[in-house]
């Protein structure tokens, strides 16, 4: 048995793991990080990264097919789905050494290829080393969650994990959930001549606002997407190419391939945490403000805290937890000003609260200003005219912004630095934005919440008249 002792140890190699660990190791101290899969986690191997480069591959074949509109001939495109999936194999390819052991050893950082579990409530046991730290972050990261639904177990079926080691396009793919990822694929697999379904036991994209999930929605029903709401699953069956999906209401789907998509559970089997006295919730592990566990010396961060579940929460999460582990200065997490996106074409934003949200914690103070994509120029000359952005405001500030529409995850990032520092809608509206982009549709959104003040208000007419009258 190999005995080690360090400032650090960090416990998954996903986005947040590895940002404690250089961050930390950067920074002068001792850190063991371990990995008992794949270095990149979740995100660069199954998630963010493939499922971004397989859609901007449905954009490409979409955009042969619907070419007219520039005066350009429609042609049918010839996809090899194949190839396509060579494609997203080698952008994961080309990110891979970001998140290597070798990088990641050439920052300081001893990697050590093993799965951890705690032994106490200070050891941690991987492989035939037993390390002993002074603060520990587990940032395991979560896996597709897996229903129990009758029969599931004996027909085959993908998840994130497996979905891109297909070479052959699904002739039918049946999708079990109306989530981010449920919707993204749907729409990736559809452009790229697949027949889909998607069966949702809710309203498909459900924590969206509703007026901008229904723009989405509707677009993918247009490209041929078949939508069924409210069909609670109650039983799946079939084999290989002829499966099954029966709901509640008697609806039965018929398809080829099925995908499950409905959320993630937590990575927290392995861990034996109540050696360690660490306390979880049905999410994930229970932590205060700082991400700190029931065990003082332990921290969680990312998809396992049980909170929100996106990559760049975990890279936050890394930035709340060095403060407080390597510099013992009281550290928070918010998750208030965290923007999410689900990027389907259209694209949809939130950060902050929804206008719903919005209204219930503040109710008459709250003022709603939108600005549709149609009145922007650039949107208007690349044919990107569908959507809109609101923004909600009280008393003069930004509490929270929801944008459908072109390049609608790049616009969020403004909401998201607005909201993180408390600016006012006259800062945002005081940007000079160029002309002609769709970045400027934030500046006019802005400007929509003093357009009434400025241009309806008769107290500013009569001083401009009366200023009119006294000048030379």
């Amino acid at each position: 048995m190999k005995r080690i002792k360090t400032d650090l140890l960090v416990i998954g190699a996903g986005s947040g793991g590895l940002s404690v660990a250089s961050g930390a190791a950067q920074m002068g101290a001792d850190v063991v990080l371990l990995e008992g899969h794949r270095m990149g986690g979740d995100c660069l191997n199954y998630g963010c990264v493939p499922s971004k480069a397989l859609l901007s591959a449905g954009k490409v074949a979409h955009g042969q097919a619907t070419a007219e509109v520039f005066g350009i001939a429609n042609v049918v495109p010839q996809v090899d789905y194949g190839a396509v999936m060579e494609h997203v194999a080698d952008v994961v390819a080309q990110i891979a050494p970001m998140d290597s052991q070798t990088r990641f050893e050439g920052f300081g950082v001893r990697v050590i290829r093993e799965y951890g579990q705690f032994v106490s409530p200070h050891e941690v046991l991987a492989g035939d080393h037993l390390i002993r730290a002074r603060r520990v972050v587990i940032a395991t990261g979560s896996s597709p969650l897996v229903p129990p639904i009758p029969g599931l177990d004996d027909v085959p079926y993908l998840t994130n994990e497996t979905l891109f080691d297909l070479r052959e396009a699904p002739e039918h793919l049946l999708i079990i959930g109306g989530g981010p990822i449920g919707m993204e694929m749907a729409q990736a697999h559809v452009r790229l001549g697949c027949k889909v379904t998607v069966i949702e036991g809710a309203r498909a994209l459900g924590r969206d606002d509703p007026e901008l999930a229904d723009l989405v929605t509707g677009r993918l029903r247009d490209e041929g997407v078949e939508i069924a709401e409210e069909a609670l699953v109650a039983r799946v069956s079939g084999r290989a190419g002829a499966i099954e999906v029966a709901a509640q209401d008697g609806r039965v789907f018929s398809g080829s391939h099925l995908l499950v998509a409905v959320g993630r559970r937590a990575n927290t089997e392995r861990l034996n945490l109540t050696a360690a006295g660490i306390e979880t919730t049905k999410t994930g592990i229970r932590v205060d403000a700082g991400l700190r566990s029931s065990n003082s010396r332990v921290y969680a961060i990312g998809d396992v805290a049980g909170g929100l579940q996106f990559t760049h929460v975990a890279g936050y999460h890394a930035g709340v937890v060095i403060r407080s582990a390597l510099f013992g200065l009281p550290s928070r997490a918010t998750d208030a000003h965290i923007p999410r996106v689900t990027y389907s074409d259209p694209e949809l934003a939130q950060v902050g609260l929804s206008e719903a949200e919005a209204r219930e914690i503040h109710g008459d103070k709250l003022e709603v200003v939108r600005f549709d994509y149609a009145h922007n120029d650039r949107a208007i000359a690349e044919r990107k005219t569908g959507g809109f952005a609101k923004v909600m405001v009280v008393k003069g500030r930004p509490v929270g912004a929801s944008i459908v529409g072109h390049q609608a995850g790049e616009l969020i990032s403004l909401w998201a630095l607005a909201l993180a520092n408390r600016l006012k809608m006259g800062q945002v509206a005081a940007m000079v934005a160029p002309y002609p982009s769709i970045g400027e549709l934030n500046k006019r959104v802005a400007g929509a919440y003093f357009s009434p003040r400025l241009f309806d208000n008769q107290v500013v007419k009569r001083v401009v008249r009366a200023v009119q009258r006294w000048l030379p």
